[in-house]
Formats: C-alpha cells, structure tokens, sequence
C-alpha cells in the first residue's frame, strides 16, 4: 500500500490525484478541508494551526494503517497545514483509493473523522472584530 503522510506549511492539492492513482484502483475519495469565513455567527480572517509534529505523524501513520487494512485500500494520503492560513485556504487533505467506490469513500470518511479526533493538531480563530481564540474541541 502507498501511504504518504505529511504536515507541511504548504498544503499542495493539485498532487492527490497521482499520489492516490493507483493501478488496482478503480475508486479514488478525496477530501479537502478549508478555511471558512465565519463560525458562529463571527467572521472568521484566518486561522492558526500548530502540531506535535512527531507525534501526529505516528498517529496518522495508525489511522492509515486501520483504514487500508480495514477497507482493503491501495493508497491513503494525509496532510495537515501548520502557520497561519487564510480564507478559503486548504488547511487538510485525506484521500484513499481502492477497487471499489463505497470502500474508498468509507475510507476517507473515517480517515477525516478519526485525524480530528485523535492527532494532537490544534487551531486558533482570529476574527474581524480582534478577538481570537484557541479552539479546544473538535466538531
């Protein structure tokens, strides 16, 4: 299986397509997770992301590992943003491909749920109005 697993402070989503195509793949998901304008009814100007790169990096190595074997995968990607992004900026891309459709898109689900829960990535909002807070909780 081809797994690449990075946190980068440039997030480049133009290479999923060849880091995932695979020749055994008929089926490639992937998602992109961005910076959005407003949360909670603020307007939202950017956003901060800091890692424990070291140990983020084994846990996603893990969660990669639980979905190829859990859902027969050919190729998972995931990476994460570090530094300040703007709007509209990717901040996180996880992708997988497999023979069939329904296994990667499971895949990529569990891979985006489960890197949010558990990879110690955190994120501090900066908002119009000056305010800015270190967010504790993922949705």
């Amino acid at each position: 299986m081809l797994k690449i697993i990075e946190i980068t402070d440039n997030l480049d989503c133009n290479e999923a397509y060849n880091q995932l195509s695979h020749p055994e793949s008929g089926g490639m998901c992937v998602f992109i997770g961005s910076v959005r304008q407003s949360t909670q009814d603020k307007e939202v100007t950017s956003l901060f992301f800091e890692a424990y790169t070291e140990m983020a990096i084994s846990q996603m190595h893990e969660i990669a590992n639980e979905a190829a074997e859990k859902w027969n995968l050919n190729s998972v990607i995931m990476k994460h943003a570090v530094g300040k992004k703007d709007v509209q900026e990717p901040v996180v891309l996880v992708g997988a491909s497999s023979a069939h459709r329904d296994a990667c898109f499971e895949a990529c689900r569990f891979l985006i749920d489960t890197l949010k829960k558990n990879v110690p990535i955190w994120k501090k909002e900066f908002f119009a109005n000056s305010d800015e807070v270190w967010v504790t909780q993922h949705p």
